[in-house]
């Protein structure tokens, strides 16, 4: 890789501070989703990665308009990109997995949304370097790494940061949002109640496993008045993953942070592109890359399941009326969440293990969920997607459920057969 010029601790912080929050209107929508790869004849049966590869291949020559790449464990993921409106958003996607779905089967493939794999334990295929230093990293935490890395899936949506000043559209009123409708968001949709075939006690042990990582680099920032101060601080205290070089493995001394480094100056001096590389081993919550990338959000079931988190999520962010209730009814659940960063706060904890049977999150979910409905039509969503959310809305939030409901319901349901089957013998 070509030689940069060392820079100065000062010059990183002002470079962070310029590049997480890029304020403005809010006008641009993003969603990356991902999919579990299984076999299109038996899910159960993990996908060789000669397989992966061909299907990688075959995939990057459709005229898609996302970027489409393969996670460590295989998972499919396409990433829009930035939208002017739900709509096109959505248009654009659909219109993408109309072509990679039909191309998938015709290789015996299918793609499954489930925010943890239900069926086999964690299996890297990819060998890149990154991924290499990534697992033993997280190693060092124990198995909860290759399971992140390899067995878990989400639904991204990403909206822009707001305007510079203070708002209900304000980058900072809306980064506070993003953390306390997160793990609203999250019990709403939590759809990983299983582990190879049996129950983890969570609806959502995606988040329980992101709980169980670094908590260094997984863990929100310490909330506070000032966002991009709290984000450069928890950047460059940040443990570095891996220092890239050419030949060799991208190892890093334990422990070394950014800022150290910095200042040191060992093994080499760190760059401007070494720091924006480190910041893409940051695994936040909320994460501000210039928009705020929302990152807790199981992935979900069917063709176009994604479509009523994103619809949702935009809603609460991007209409005035709608973020302003938003903010009212997640605001008493920062009493709750108490002085924890997300995910290991006992907010998240609620999510995570009971979603919408937790009374608190039930009646937040409630009335956002109403707020976004309301708003969808002055966003101009088509009749289907707000058909969709109402549908989630009566199907799940209403009654206190969530998606992972479904599967628990199913497995015990096949478990009670199973007795009764024995018992008739």
């Amino acid at each position: 890789m070509p030689v940069r010029p060392a820079v100065t601790e000062a010059e990183l912080e002002a470079h962070l501070r310029g590049i997480c929050f890029k304020t403005g209107p809010p006008r641009r929508i993003g969603v990356e989703i991902e999919w579990l790869v299984h076999d299109a004849r038996n899910p159960r049966c993990p996908v060789e990665p000669d397989r992966l590869r061909s299907a990688a291949t075959a995939l990057r020559a459709l005229p898609l308009t996302s970027l489409l790449t393969f996670e460590p464990g295989g998972q499919l993921e396409l990433s829009s990109l930035p939208a002017a409106s739900l709509t096109d958003c959505i248009e654009a996607v659909t219109a993408d997995l109309a072509l990679v779905r039909p191309a998938m089967l015709a290789m015996g493939l299918g793609l499954a949304g489930h925010g943890h794999n239900p069926w086999h334990p964690p299996r890297r295929v990819l060998t890149d370097p990154r991924y290499n230093a990534m697992e033993a990293y997280f190693d060092r935490w124990g198995s909860a790494g290759r399971s992140m890395m390899c067995a878990t899936a989400s639904v991204q949506v990403c909206v822009d940061a707001g305007y510079e000043e203070p708002g209900p559209l304000g980058y900072g009123r809306r980064w506070l949002l993003a953390h306390l409708l997160g793990a609203v968001l999250a019990a709403a949709f939590a759809n990983s109640p299983t582990s190879e075939g049996c129950p983890t006690g969570y609806r959502t042990t995606r988040q329980v496993i992101w709980s169980q990582l670094d908590p260094d680099r997984t863990l929100a920032p310490p909330p506070g008045p000032d966002p991009r101060t709290a984000w450069v601080r928890y950047v460059l205290d940040a443990p570095v993953m891996c220092i890239r070089s050419e030949d060799g493995r991208w190892d890093a001394p334990e422990g070394l942070t950014f800022r150290e480094w910095i200042r040191t100056g060992v093994p080499r001096p760190p760059t401007q592109e070494d720091l924006d590389y480190h910041v893409t081993t940051l695994f936040p919550p909320v994460r501000p890359r210039g928009h705020l990338e929302l990152r807790m959000i199981d992935a979900q079931s069917g063709d176009s399941g994604w479509i009523v988190p994103l619809a949702v999520t935009t809603a609460l962010f991007d209409d005035p009326e709608a973020t302003e209730r938003a903010y009212r009814i997640v605001k008493p659940l920062a009493e709750t969440a108490g002085a924890r960063p997300a995910p290991r706060n006992p907010l998240w904890r609620h999510a995570a293990r009971g979603a919408l049977t937790d009374p608190e999150l039930h009646t937040a979910a409630v009335a956002c969920f109403a707020a976004a409905q309301e708003a969808l039509p002055r966003l101009g969503a088509s009749p289907e997607v707000r058909a969709a959310v109402a549908e989630f809305t009566e199907r799940y939030v209403a009654r206190g459920r969530c998606p992972a409901d479904d599967h628990l319901d199913a497995l015990y349901a096949a478990e009670g057969d199973l007795i009764v089957g024995k018992d008739s013998q």
